[in-house]
């Protein structure tokens, strides 16, 4: 088997935003999962075209999200979005020895640890995600808002933390899911 052709971070966009038209309309989940597929990454291993930092909500499912199946996206999920050394470890391992050239940082509406950072003080391993929050969205109290300054700073940290620049081939997008329709408004 050659080689697979590495998308472009504009291609690689582009067709997450047909497959989230897919899904949109969608009445059961569009992505190749066959036998096939699997036996396919089991022999030739994975080749993603985007990394996708999700959110832990069970309601937010990338693979779903964007039409894709087994192999098409290498997703990190951790409640709030939030980044540190393991997400950054992550996405560092996707981009230079799996060649992804673009980053999707997703958030979604009705975000549960956005929520807590805003109207609670939780306390436990719960506040290293929440107090992570609060820096991003500092006083601010809309939850679309706040999600879209919590989705922007990761994508900072992800840009500065890795030396991400316009011409190094990777390119980093901030991204809401909205719960309610299903669609994915790229920042």
């Amino acid at each position: 088997m050659s080689e697979k052709v590495k998308l472009t971070a504009e291609e690689a966009l582009e067709k997450l935003r047909a497959g989230n038209m897919e899904y949109i309309s969608a009445e059961r989940g569009a992505g190749d999962i066959s036998p096939e597929a699997r036996q396919k990454t089991c022999d030739h291993g994975q080749q993603p075209y985007a990394i996708i930092i999700a959110c832990s909500d069970s309601r937010v499912i990338p693979e779903s999200i964007f039409s894709a199946g087994i192999g098409d996206l290498f997703v990190i999920r951790v409640a709030g979005n939030v980044m540190d050394n393991h997400q950054l470890g992550s996405v560092d391992y996707a981009a230079s020895h799996l060649g992804c050239r673009l980053v999707v940082v997703l958030g979604h509406t009705h975000c549960g640890a956005v929520d807590a950072a805003i109207h609670h003080d939780p306390d436990g391993h719960i506040k290293f995600i929440t107090d992570a929050i609060r820096r991003a969205i500092r006083d601010e109290t809309d939850d679309y808002k706040a999600c879209c300054l919590n989705v922007e700073q990761s994508v900072n940290i992800i840009k500065g933390s890795l030396g991400i620049t316009p011409d190094s081939g990777l390119k980093v997008k901030g991204a809401v899911y909205h719960i309610d329709s299903g669609a994915v408004e790229f920042l």
